[in-house]
C-alpha cells in the first residue's frame, strides 16, 4: 500500500491537533485527522475520506490511551457540535489552545513572535459558565418535544435535555418548554410546511444579580397560549425576571430577528464586569463569559493605556464594555461603532456608571478617524475586537495613518489574528507581547489580546 484509500486500515501514533482539536497522525507521508483522538495515543484508525488536501480517519480501536484522556462527562458529547474537549483533562485543553495559536502565528503570520501564556477558568468554573443559552426546538413524532443543539454542519437537532455549559436554570427553561408543548399541543415550527409555531428559546442570566430572562422565538406567535406559557415558565422556574415573545418569521439561521414583545416582568437584566455595571437586552451583545472576559479586558487595558494617562481609540466598541473599562484606566477613550443601537447602549452605560471620559462614535473606522482627525485628535492607542473574519486591509490602513503608538488587537480567530499581524507588521507594527484566554471552556475556541507597537523607521 503505496497511498492511501478509503476503508484500509493502519495503526499509527497522534503527534499533533488541528485547529478544532482533532488528532493528527502522519500515515504513508500524509496527515490524517482523526477526532477525539489525544496527542501521544496510539490508534488503529480506518481511513474514512481521502482528497487532495486531506485525510479522515476514524479511531476504531485505541491502542494505548493517553494519561490525558478522561471520560466526558456529557452523554451527548460528539454528537451536538457544541463542545469539541471534553475527552481530555483540562490541562491538556489548555496545552492544545496555546499551540492552537502559536502554530497560526508562526505558519500564517510568519513573525518570530510566540505566545506563553495562556490564562485559564478557575478550578470549578469550567462548567456551567455560559451566561447565554440558545436552544433550537422541534418535534420528534414519537417523543414529543424537543430542545437541543445543531449536529455540526446540519440542521438536525439533537436532543439535549441537560448541558454542562450552560446555567441549570437555562437547562430548566428549556424542561420547562418542552414540558408545555407537550401538554398544550403547541408545536415546533417547521419551515418546510410552515406549520408549527416555537422556533427557539433563548435565556441570559446575570453572574452577578439575580436576574434572568427566557426568550421564546416563534414563527406566528403563542395566540391563547401566550397567558399560559407565562404561568408556566414561572412556575417551573422562578428564578425568572422576565419573559420576552420574539416574531421572527424570517427564514434561514437568524435566531433573534423582527419584533419582540415584554410578556411579563423586564426584558432587560444588569451585570457586572471590571467593576462596572451594564444593562442587556436580549439583542445586546455580551461576553457569554463574564468571569474570564474580566481577566481578557484587564490584559488589554494595561497594554492599551500602561501610565493610565493616554487617548484610546476602541473600534468596534459594541455596547461600549471594553470602550468603559478602558476609561478607568485612559485619559479619554473614544468608541467608534457602525450598529446605532448599540452606540445608544454604550452611552447609557457610560452615564448608569457615570463615566464622563468616554464618547462613542456611530460609524465605521473610516468615519472615526476622520472626526478624531477634524478634532485635532491622535490617539496614542487603537484597540480593536473584530468579529471572526478580523480586520479588512482598508482598516488596518487607516489605522495605520492614524499612526498610533500601540495597537491592541483583541482576537476570537487565531487564524485572522495571524493574517493580520502579517498584514500591520508589513505597515510597521511588530508585536510585542500577548496571552491566550480561554473564554470557552470544553470548545476548541479560544481568544487571544495582542500589543502591537510602531516602529520607528
Amino acid at each position: 500500500m503505496d497511498e492511501l484509500s478509503k476503508n484500509q486500515m493502519h495503526t499509527a501514533e497522534i503527534t499533533g491537533y488541528s485547529s478544532t482539536g482533532a488528532g493528527v497522525c502522519r500515515i504513508l507521508g500524509r496527515a490524517v485527522f482523526v477526532d477525539f483522538a489525544i496527542v501521544g495515543e496510539i490508534w488503529e484508525i480506518l481511513i474514512l475520506k481521502v482528497t487532495s488536501s486531506a485525510v479522515y480517519g476514524k479511531g476504531i480501536k485505541l491502542v494505548k490511551p493517553s494519561p490525558e484522556r478522561v471520560t466526558p462527562l456529557c452523554p451527548i458529547f460528539g454528537k451536538c457540535g457544541g463542545c469539541d474537549l471534553m475527552h481530555m483533562n483540562y490541562e491538556e485543553e489548555l496545552r492544545f489552545k496555546l499551540s492552537r495559536v502559536n502554530d497560526a502565528i508562526h505558519r500564517i503570520a510568519g513573525l518570530d513572535f510566540t505566545i506563553n501564556e495562556i490564562l485559564g477558568a478557575d478550578e470549578n468554573q469550567t462548567l456551567r459558565y455560559r451566561n447565554k443559552a440558545i436552544y433550537a426546538v422541534g418535534q420528534d413524532n414519537n417523543k414529543g418535544a424537543v430542545t437541543g443543539f445543531f449536529r455540526e454542519r446540519s440542521h438536525s437537532i439533537v436532543p439535549a435535555p441537560e448541558c454542562f455549559i450552560q446555567t441549570e436554570l437555562s437547562v430548566r427553561c428549556a424542561s420547562a418548554l418542552r414540558e408545555f408543548m407537550d401538554k398544550t399541543g403547541v408545536e415546533a415550527y417547521d419551515e418546510k410546511t410552515g406549520k408549527g409555531q416555537i422556533r427557539h428559546i433563548f435565556t441570559r442570566c446575570s453572574m452577578k444579580f439575580p436576574q434572568s430572562v427566557a426568550c421564546i422565538v416563534s414563527a406566528k406567535g403563542l395566540h391563547e397560549h401566550t397567558n399560559d406559557l407565562i404561568n408556566f415558565l414561572r412556575e417551573k422556574c422562578p428564578e425568572l425576571t422576565g419573559i420576552v415573545l420574539c416574531i421572527n418569521k424570517s427564514a434561514g439561521n437568524t435566531v433573534l430577528a423582527g419584533d419582540f414583545y415584554t410578556l411579563w416582568g423586564s426584558e432587560f437584566i444588569e451585570d457586572e464586569l471590571c467593576g462596572l455595571r451594564f444593562k442587556i437586552s436580549p439583542m445586546s451583545f455580551y461576553q457569554v463569559n463574564p468571569r474570564q472576559a474580566e481577566k481578557l479586558y484587564e490584559l488589554a487595558l494595561s497594554y492599551a493605556s500602561p501610565d493610565c494617562d493616554g487617548i484610546v481609540l476602541d473600534l468596534y466598541c459594541g455596547t461600549g464594555t471594553i470602550s468603559l473599562c478602558l476609561a478607568t484606566k485612559a485619559k479619554f477613550v473614544y468608541g467608534a461603532e457602525i450598529i446605532e443601537s448599540a452606540v445608544i447602549n454604550a452611552r447609557q452605560n457610560a452615564e448608569t456608571n457615570g463615566i464622563k471620559n468616554a464618547e462613542f462614535i456611530l460609524g465605521d473606522a473610516g468615519i472615526a478617524a476622520k472626526k478624531l482627525e477634524q478634532a485635532g485628535i491622535r490617539p496614542d492607542s487603537v484597540v480593536v475586537d473584530p468579529p471572526r473574519k478580523g480586520l479588512s486591509v482598508d482598516v488596518i490602513d487607516t489605522i495605520g495613518e492614524m499612526s498610533p503608538q500601540r495597537v491592541v488587537y483583541v482576537s476570537c480567530d487565531p487564524a485572522t489574528l495571524a493574517r493580520d499581524m502579517r498584514i500591520f507588521a508589513e505597515r510597521g507594527y511588530l508585536p510585542l507581547k500577548g496571552a491566550a484566554v480561554d473564554m470557552f471552556p470544553r470548545t476548541s475556541h479560544v481568544e487571544c489580546v495582542v500589543l502591537m507597537s510602531r516602529m520607528e523607521k
